[in-house]
């Protein structure tokens, strides 16, 4: 509270929209009374030890996959026996035993339609409200746009992988005709 009231006095805080009253003296200090009226208890969690941590932890939730490799016992003729818990009999281990097929279908209802974000964002980053709420983030905040982007008209330059140096397109190939350059080449003589 002290640290607010200093703030306050120091004119470190900014009151927008319905907050607005609050910059004036009287209500900032009535408001600071309500707060003076609640018990307040106080839990610091340590911080994340890094970026690399914070990567480490929500890596977890994003690029799961849904049946990791150590839950595999088996795989015979057309049989997959895997590991599962079962949270009805207080998370113990059990195994099942499916036909190749049902485990495929199983498994297959985990993989996301092509398009489909696997994080999706909410509140002033939401896809409806983003144009609109992140200038108004940024304006609020007094930081600057992102510089835009311009795009060159001019050809798009590749880099060789080996030794970095520009590479020139010189002709575009179709799959189909990558594959029909793979494909061993057959000659058929007609004798007759």
């Amino acid at each position: 509270m002290a640290g607010l009231r200093q703030a306050f006095h120091a004119k470190q805080l900014a009151f927008y929209g319905v907050l607005q009253p609050l910059s004036n003296e009287k209500p900032f200090a009535a408001f600071l009374r309500t707060l003076f009226r609640e018990d307040w208890v106080v839990y610091a969690k340590a911080p994340f030890g890094g970026p690399e941590h914070v990567l480490q932890y929500l890596a977890r939730y994003t690029h799961r996959v849904a049946i990791s490799n150590h839950r595999l016992l088996s795989v015979e003729d057309d049989q997959v026996t895997f590991r599962w818990k079962d949270y009805a009999h207080h998370s113990k281990c059990r195994a099942m035993t499916l036909t190749l097929e049902e485990f495929l279908h199983r498994f297959l209802q985990h993989v996301l339609p092509k398009g489909l974000p696997r994080i999706r964002y909410f509140g002033w980053f939401a896809n409806r409200r983003r144009r609109n709420l992140l200038p108004l983030c940024r304006t609020l905040l007094a930081v600057a746009p992102p510089p835009t982007v311009t795009t060159d008209s001019g050809p798009a330059v590749w880099r060789c992988p080996a030794c970095g140096s520009a590479m020139r397109v010189a002709e575009r190939l179709t799959a189909k005709q990558i594959l029909r350059e793979q494909s061993p080449r057959v000659c058929i003589l007609d004798s007759s």
